[in-house]
């Protein structure tokens, strides 16, 4: 039994381990295409208009592409904390909605008592506050990157 699965682990790692060499291998033949292709650009471009010229067009493209990128790296970026606070609000919300958790709460509110727990609620309650204000205190400065 474990030595099935030892073998399916070994050849699951063996295949993964393939497609990153040939990932690699094919994202070191895309860089050496696109070496090239510069090159001839900027040969192209001093030919027909000379150094500086060919140098501000090669300089112009890759500005170009790192705008493109950067944009790109922003958009997802603010996706994926879109994504994030979309995940947390609907984890609380199924938390909440659930019938089991309801039911703890309600027999942890028996057996401490509910005059001892206002107490204790009103200060989580401040603790809440305090917490969510150095949040939105935080959200308002972005750190550099």
């Amino acid at each position: 039994m474990f030595q099935r699965v030892i073998d399916d682990i070994k050849d699951s790692t063996g295949r993964a381990l393939r497609m990153t060499y040939l990932a690699i291998a094919a994202a070191l033949a895309l860089f050496v295409t696109a070496s090239f292709l510069c090159a001839a650009a900027f040969v192209a471009v001093l030919q027909q208009y000379g150094l500086i010229d060919a140098c501000l067009a090669g300089a112009g493209v890759f500005l170009v592409v790192a705008l493109v990128a950067g944009g790109s790296y922003l958009a997802l970026k603010r996706r994926g904390k879109v994504r994030a606070a979309e995940a947390t609000k609907s984890a609380m919300h199924t938390a909440l909605a659930d019938p089991m958790l309801v039911a703890a709460g309600i027999q942890i509110i028996r057996a401490i008592g509910v005059k001892k727990l206002v107490p204790i609620l009103a200060i989580g309650g401040v603790a809440l506050g305090l917490l969510a204000a150095s949040r939105r205190d935080a959200a308002g400065k972005t750190p550099a990157e």
